[in-house]
């Protein structure tokens, strides 16, 4: 691209997974809608977000919080009941990396004034550390199988029930349609050197599994790297995973979302994701570019992240590409990108964190606490 552009809106939306008062990990078979369903009730609703956050039918999404899991619906599609996996935060668009960031620090710290008082605490994890699949019980009725098979996303909807990651969302207004189109491309062929970056599930059934992103083993081929939002119709591109998905809102069109990083306990490392997003956008020198992720590329990055050659020269060029995308633009974001250098410098991932709470503990459930409590 021979232009130059510089006028960005960045969101973002975080899933948090919890410990119960128990002890336990909370999922659908510990944990009962009315319980989740009760936090949410205590925090508040701003009347201003209705321009710019997607209001769900079922009643679900009315707030900058709400509950993460499976709608469940009568067999003469009247909303019934809720599975809850979770409570994901979600952002208003804002113009810097910094006041999304800042947003969801403050939701957040408030989401956890209405947890921790009842006994639920928050877990770092991008899998279910116990358990492998999800079946919806009782099994689904016809309308909720025609319901689930509206899309490849609906499709793999079950994989979602067990996962936990962020969507780090860019809206670039400056790009014409074409022009975002092929900038989702160009995130959905890096994704595997952007990813470890985040890696933050390496336990599974109940142990380590030897890799370091259960999440990007299990769901790549299923589920999407990345989205673009488009207008009109004649726009959407037929893929599976699918790469682009009609606007619900004005606000919406033009939206890049990255789906494929793994859950962070650290915001600031959203903040530097973001930052190597939004150079990899301006950049003009990465030429490669894909519809739909590479299995065998991501599933490379989840079990060895950057021990891996291949994997950590991928890396390295994201993020030297950015780090020159966004000093030619004098963009004072490039200073985010200083310790995504350092964690390819020294192969590290959260994920390696992880295991060491894990070595020194024994526990996997007091090392996603610890992990967790430092979120924000």
């Amino acid at each position: 691209m021979s232009r130059a552009f510089t006028r960005f809106g960045f969101g973002c939306e975080h899933e948090v997974a919890f410990l119960n008062p128990a002890g336990h990990f909370a999922d659908h078979a510990n944990t009962s809608f009315a319980e989740v369903a009760a936090i949410i009730a205590r925090l508040p609703v701003y009347d201003d977000d209705i321009e710019q956050l997607v209001n769900g039918k079922s009643g679900i999404k009315r707030k900058r919080w709400y509950l993460e899991g499976q709608r469940r619906f009568s067999p003469d599609g009247q909303f019934i009941d809720f599975r809850p996996k979770g409570i994901e935060i979600r952002t208003t668009i804002h113009p810097t990396i910094q006041g999304a960031i800042n947003e969801l620090r403050m939701s957040f710290t408030l989401l956890m004034q209405h947890t921790r008082d009842i006994g639920f605490v928050p877990a770092l994890t991008s899998f279910h550390p116990y358990k492998d699949t999800f079946f919806p019980d009782p099994p689904m009725n016809a309308f909720e199988q025609g319901l689930y098979n509206k899309s490849p996303e609906m499709r793999s909807s079950a994989i979602t029930m067990l996962t936990y990651g962020p969507d780090l969302n860019i809206s670039c207004p400056e790009l014409t349609p074409e022009e975002v189109l092929d900038r989702g491309r160009k995130l959905t062929f890096y994704s595997p050197y952007i990813v470890p970056f985040s890696f933050s599930s390496p336990f599974f059934q109940g142990r380590p599994w030897g890799g370091l992103s259960i999440r990007t083993l299990k769901r790549t081929g299923m589920r999407p790297a990345t989205l673009v939002f488009v207008e009109h119709t004649h726009e959407l591109i037929d893929s599976d995973p699918s790469l682009t998905q009609l606007a619900r809102l004005p606000r919406e069109v033009g939206r890049i979302e990255f789906k494929a990083c793994d859950s962070s306990a650290d915001f600031s490392l959203y903040a530097s994701l973001l930052a190597l997003l939004k150079g990899l956008l301006i950049d003009e020198t990465l030429e490669g570019r894909m519809t739909v992720p590479d299995p065998g590329m991501h599933q490379l990055a989840a079990r060895s992240g950057f021990q891996h050659p291949e994997i950590e020269e991928g890396a390295r060029a994201v993020v030297r590409a950015a780090t020159i995308a966004l000093e030619r633009v004098a963009d004072p974001d490039v200073s985010l990108l200083a310790r995504l250098h350092e964690q390819v410098q020294r192969k590290i991932t959260p994920a390696h964190e992880l295991l060491r709470l894990y070595e020194d503990i024994g526990s996997i459930e007091e090392a996603l606490r610890i992990a967790g409590a430092s979120t924000g």
